[in-house]
């Protein structure tokens, strides 16, 4: 049997939002566990049938038992986000402005999220309520911010006996944020701060502010859960801040390779966390780009030189099904309305009026092995490859979208 023949009985048609419930159910029935984290990608940002198609998925998904939704942006500026759709008193275009980071309270489909979930938490009790969080590092593409506030937010929690000796050095080390922020280093290694002796000291105050806060977590945390979970996060972002500046410092070819393994790592981190915090209440929607939530697929190497010289890395949600195992669960989507027909993208087109969900190991073992991957739909999209199913638990296939990108920065 062909793979134009095999396809259309492979995939389940998601014509509506209850074809759309019914398809993730039975996906989600058929493991051998259910996911703490179910994420949902997207292949490219601000077209805008992505998040709405995440945003109704979370309305299904928040009747099965889902309480949290996590999204690509910063994990610190998100809690605006959530402060918000707890009912806090604040325009809602400062929100979608302060709240995301990248720009993407602009992206379609981000202010239609934020009003929903506010209007659902006014009406059920505080169990019940949806929290909002970003996962992302605190980072953008011009380079990483001081990690002044970070350090300087784990040594203010801390009981002032068991703050480091070490922090008295802190403010001298850190000298003026400007050095940090300097967006020439991200080109120029010469221009970062990170190789200097200054930073390498500020690695042992961080790790000393992490180590002093993991040991007296059994005497903070049960008193103020969310306040200890905060400094926390605080601590492994300045030491991962660190790291980050050292590596933006290095000259080796592998460098842009180390600095998106790095930021993956903090992502991970981040969804772990919001998986401890939330695992009394329910599961988690996560979304973001395919990239950052594939499993064990390894992203190609980047650098100069020849191939064998060049790192590659893993991603996220490769790193966080090392904790999670089957716990987690990743469906990734893509659309192309005009591709090849003999293209993966193509067949996926054909096999469907709308969009459809695939299972992945069906669709891995339907397709040809000399299957090719469609063109992009503009830049910046990332067409799925045949060889990245192995990474999915499923794919959610669109063609009905336009494909044209709304801006958003």
């Amino acid at each position: 049997m062909s793979a134009a023949t095999a396809l259309p009985g492979i995939g389940r048609q998601l014509d509506d939002t209850a074809g759309l419930g019914r398809a993730v159910d039975e996906l989600l029935a058929a493991r051998s566990v259910p996911p703490t984290l179910l994420a949902l990608g997207e292949p490219t940002h601000g077209i805008k049938a992505f998040p709405l198609l995440r945003n109704e998925l979370l309305g299904h998904l928040v009747e099965r038992g889902y309480r949290s939704v996590a999204l690509e942006i910063d994990f610190f500026a998100a809690s605006v986000v959530d402060d918000y759709v707890h009912g806090a008193d604040t325009a809602l275009d400062t929100v979608l402005a302060t709240g995301f980071s990248h720009g993407f309270g602009a992206v379609p489909g981000n202010r239609e999220l934020v009003e929903w979930l506010r209007a659902y938490n006014a009406g059920h009790p505080p169990q019940d309520r949806v929290r909002f969080y970003g996962f992302d590092a605190p980072t953008e593409m011009a380079g990483a911010p001081s990690p002044r506030h970070a350090l300087s937010s784990v040594n203010d929690y801390l009981p002032e006996a068991l703050r480091p000796e070490s922090f008295r050095e802190a403010d001298a080390l850190l000298s003026a944020d400007a050095e940090w922020t300097n967006e020439a280093a991200m080109f120029d290694p010469a221009a970062s701060i990170g190789g200097s002796d200054r930073v390498r000291a500020l690695r042992v105050v961080a790790d000393d502010l992490a180590s002093a806060l993991r040991r007296a977590a059994p005497g903070l945390r049960p008193a103020d859960p969310s306040g200890y979970d905060l400094a926390a996060a605080h601590a492994r972002t300045a030491q991962s801040l660190l790291r980050y500046h050292a590596a933006m410092a290095g000259p080796a070819p592998d460098r842009i390779a180390t600095l998106l393994s790095l930021r993956a790592e903090m992502m991970a981190d981040n969804l772990l966390a919001i998986a401890v915090r939330e695992q009394r209440r329910g599961p988690s929607l996560v979304f973001a780009h395919n990239v950052h939530l594939q499993r064990a697929q390894p992203h190609p190497p980047v650098g100069v030189g020849a191939p064998a010289d060049r790192a590659t890395w893993y991603s996220a949600g490769a790193l966080v099904e090392l904790t999670l195992g089957e716990r987690y669960a990743f469906v990734a989507t893509d659309a192309n309305p005009v591709s090849d027909p003999n293209t993966f993208q193509g067949m996926l087109a054909g096999a469907t009026t709308r969009r459809a969900l695939f299972p992945a190991p069906a669709l891995r073992a339907a397709l040809p092995p000399s299957t090719a991957t469609g063109e992009p739909i503009l830049p910046g999209h990332l067409p799925l490859n045949p060889a990245e199913l192995g990474g999915a638990d499923a794919v959610i296939f669109i063609a009905d979208t336009d494909g044209k990108r709304h801006q958003y920065w």
